[in-house]
């Protein structure tokens, strides 16, 4: 768009713009892309992203992001904003740089100008505030746009800003009472962005791996759900409460919900990115209806097996089952940042003291990698056929769809563990007493 036509579009009245920019856009569908579950703020200070929008103030550093995909390259895509308040907007999007003002105390559409798209996949567009005043902006809006279109609508944004959770479910011989899950785990550098759960070790009843918590804080976290139905931990009558029974050093005990409750510990642990951890989970049936969970975790820093905690859950009588790993984001504020997660060398062991290796694994996604909220997922082999690997959000191109068997090259290495060991560690734990 030349910068005559910018000028004469940034002094029409709004509604007139509109008119005019919609009657000479390209014939399509128009998309409606909202701020509440695509948009993000990248840099700086001065902006916010809630439900409702994205709210900014002029005069500050804040640069924020919305993202939506594209199924095939576009030309003349109109943009608009719909908006209120008082304030100047810069947009980036479609190499194009558009300003606009918004002004007045009702959401109103602000046209911005025509764009290109060279390329399919994703797109982002940059938005910030110039001089003073503030600006809720609730959508972006595309007229003009031809083919499938893909973004977070109809659903809830706190989700589809986390981003889709992909996972791996082992494949493990149908005649065999798995007692310990073995597996190896590491995020490849630059790929541990803030909110990353590189789950390694996970089980029908809970799960177990290395989390980043804070720029200065990580975690290796070992949760075991509660047979009681419930996102509150308080509301589990005491009868199916998760049992804390040891811990190792330096762990908190204690509870979780919002996703399921139930038994929860935790080791702050700076383990690095590169760097490849050892997970071991046993899950083995008690007398008296109960079943016993405790997780292991080994560090090459320190060369020695760790206890994270054992926990007794009622009601329950069990071996391992449904062996699995996940890839997912838990903070939505950082669901533009990508992040990857590779495991390997999986082996279970039965009750009865025998190794087998696990080469194979179904590949699937949660509801919003489903419902293509989200289309910024992967999963695969290495080039090397040894590892499996997951990948999600930072809006990349090269969606892997779900459902997909994979396979890997056996290694043959089984696990060199002492067992007898491993059962002197830790302390006696009560839920609550943290360390």
């Amino acid at each position: 768009m030349n910068s005559i036509f910018r000028k004469v579009l940034f002094a029409l009245p709004a509604a007139f713009a509109v008119a005019w920019l919609t009657a000479s856009a390209a014939v399509g569908e128009t998309v409606s892309v909202g701020m509440g579950g695509n948009a993000y703020v990248l840099s700086g200070e001065g902006a916010k992203v809630s439900n409702a929008g994205l709210g900014v103030r002029g005069g500050t550093t804040a640069v924020s992001g919305v993202f939506f995909s594209l199924e095939k390259p576009q030309k003349d895509v109109l943009l608009s904003l719909k908006a209120r308040g008082n304030a100047v907007l810069e947009v980036l999007c479609g190499n194009e740089k558009f300003r606009v003002r918004v002004d007045g105390e009702d959401y109103r559409t602000y046209p911005l100008g025509k764009a290109d798209f060279s390329k399919a996949g994703y797109q982002r567009a940059e938005i910030r505030a110039t001089g003073g005043g503030e600006a809720e902006i609730s959508e972006l809006r595309l007229d003009g746009v031809e083919g499938g279109t893909n973004f977070v609508r109809d659903f809830e944004p706190y989700w589809g800003r986390r981003g889709a959770s992909v996972n791996i479910g082992y494949v493990v011989p149908q005649d065999c009472d798995v007692e310990y899950f073995y597996n190896e785990a590491f995020v490849p550098e630059g790929e541990d962005a803030l909110g990353t759960y590189a789950m390694a070790c996970g089980f029908a009843e809970g799960y177990f791996g290395m989390q980043v918590n804070s720029p200065t804080e990580r975690r290796v976290l070992f949760s075991v759900w509660s047979p009681f139905d419930t996102d509150d931990p308080k509301s589990v009558p005491a009868g199916s409460r998760v049992v804390p029974v040891r811990k190792g050093e330096g762990v908190r005990i204690g509870e979780f919900g919002n996703e399921g409750a139930g038994g929860q510990s935790f080791l702050r642990y700076p383990w690095r990115a590169g760097t490849v951890y050892k997970f071991l989970v046993r899950v083995r049936p008690l007398e008296g209806g109960n079943s016993e969970y405790t997780g292991y975790f080994f560090a090459p820093e320190e060369g020695a097996w760790r206890l994270i905690a054992s926990f007794v859950r009622p009601q329950t009588q069990t071996w391992v089952k449904r062996p699995y790993s996940f890839l997912e984001n838990f903070s939505p504020e950082h669901g533009w940042r990508k992040r990857r997660a590779v495991f390997s060398n999986q082996w279970a062991r039965g009750k009865d003291g025998k190794w087998t290796e696990l080469t194979s694994c179904l590949y699937a996604c949660d509801e919003t990698g489903n419902k293509k909220m989200r289309v910024d997922y992967a999963g695969g082999v290495s080039p090397d056929g040894k590892r499996f690997w997951l990948k999600n959000c930072g809006f990349f191109d090269g969606l892997v769809e779900p459902g997909k068997l994979f396979s890997r090259e056996a290694s043959g290495r089984a696990p060199e563990i002492d067992f007898a060991a491993l059962e002197k560690l830790g302390v006696p734990a009560e839920a609550g007493t943290g360390i």
